[in-house]
This record gives structure tokens, C-alpha cells and sequence, in this order.
């Protein structure tokens, strides 16, 4: 279906949102429960987006990249944890980092919901069942690349922040040094098509399931 660019923002704007927002809600809710109540004391353990859109990673980047290239991607506010105040502090900034991407395939199984009850629904409200059908495939594609992206062993991702916890004291320290250059690292994949060769089947794999459990396949 060819959508013009108002459908377009209308179908994205709503699973865009949530997906980069409540990623971010998520880990300071991990780290809330595994004692560092930073994030919860600044108000970021909410469900509310505004406490944690990003100008431009949460609104105009994704809105340039829909307009220009109909690919979304985007970031809200990283939400602070300290990790000295966690209970066991490597053990807990592996489980506060895995709380987003966790956070993104809840998003996805819910949109895959969404997707179900969408085409249930086709042949007797369509204005309703078609948008909900579109939107639900936005969800899904949207969580799934946060999901996958965000596992990538490159720090600050959250999978760098695994693999660094993970790490002895002395190589994880020599592993967070590339942080600073994370970026730009990321940026080099992207360009040069790297970054879609190392998501791309993993991207496939993980939506094929979510299309099946809404009944796509």
C-alpha cells in the first residue's frame, strides 16, 4: 500500500516513540530494583516519553530518515546508573543493559498482537483494521532492529556493557576505551553496509516469528 508522507508519520510516530522511550525506561526501572534509585529519583522510571525524548535523536532524526530514506532509527535521554550503587555491580549492569533490548521484544510481541487483532478485524472495519495492520508492522520492525542493534558488542551499546561486565577487571577496562569512538564506529558499519550484513539475518529471523505469531505466514 503507498502511503503519502502524513500516513507515513502517523503509522511510525506512535511505535517510534514508545520503542525508543520505554527502552530507556527500562533500565533505570532494572536498576531501581537492583538498587541504584538514580534514574527513579530524576523522574525516569515512567512511562510518560516526554520525561525522555531526545530533540534530535527522538524527533528530527527519525523524521529526516522517514522523509529521506523510510528507514527509522533514532535515541531518547540515556538514563543514568550509577553503577557503584547496584548490589552487585557487574553482575546488575549486565541485567540494567539487557532491560532495553528486553523492553524492545516485549514492544514487538505486543505490536505482533496488534498485527493479530488488526487483520482479525479486515473485513469488518478496514479503517480501523488497516492502520492497526501498519502500525503493528512498524512496532515490529522498529523493536526488532532496537532489539538487535543494541545487542551489538560495541560500548556504549548495551551489549558492549555486557561483554565489559563480563570481562576480567584489567581486559574490560582496556574494552571500555573504545566507548568514545562507539559512534563513529557504528556510523562506519552503516556506510559501508556492514551494519545490515551483521543485523540483517538476525533482523529476518526475529520478524519471521513475530509475522508468525500474528498470522502472516
Amino acid at each position: 500500500m503507498e502511503l503519502n508522507l502524513i500516513q507515513q508519520i502517523s503509522i511510525w510516530a506512535l511505535p517510534v516513540l514508545l520503542a525508543i522511550t520505554l527502552h530507556e525506561a527500562a533500565h533505570g526501572y532494572a536498576a531501581w530494583k537492583l538498587g541504584d534509585d538514580t534514574a527513579y529519583r530524576l523522574g525516569r522510571v515512567t512511562l510518560n516519553p516526554l520525561r525522555h525524548i531526545d530533540p534530535i535523536g527522538t524527533v528530527i532524526l527519525p523524521l529526516l530518515m522517514l522523509v529521506l530514506s523510510g528507514f527509522v532509527f533514532g535515541w531518547a535521554r540515556p538514563v543514568p546508573v550509577v553503577s557503584s550503587r547496584l548490589r552487585a555491580p557487574r553482575r546488575d549492569m549486565i541485567w540494567v543493559a539487557l532491560a532495553g533490548p528486553g523492553a524492545n521484544l516485549a514492544l514487538a510481541l505486543f505490536w505482533a498482537l496488534m498485527m493479530k487483532l488488526g487483520h482479525g478485524l479486515d473485513a469488518s472495519v478496514p479503517l480501523i483494521s488497516v492502520p492497526l495492520v501498519l502500525m503493528g508492522q512498524a512496532g515490529v520492525v522498529v523493536n526488532v532492529l532496537l532489539m538487535i542493534l543494541n545487542l551489538l558488542p560495541i560500548p556504549p551499546l548495551d551489549g558492549g556493557r555486557v561483554v565489559a561486565n563480563l570481562l576480567p577487571a584489567r581486559p574490560a577496562m582496556l574494552y571500555e576505551r573504545i566507548e568514545p569512538f562507539g559512534f563513529v564506529i557504528l556510523l562506519l558499519l552503516l556506510f559501508t553496509g556492514t551494519l545490515s550484513w551483521l543485523i540483517g539475518p538476525a533482523m529476518a529471523l526475529v520478524q519471521g516469528w513475530m509475522y508468525a505469531f500474528a498470522g502472516f505466514r
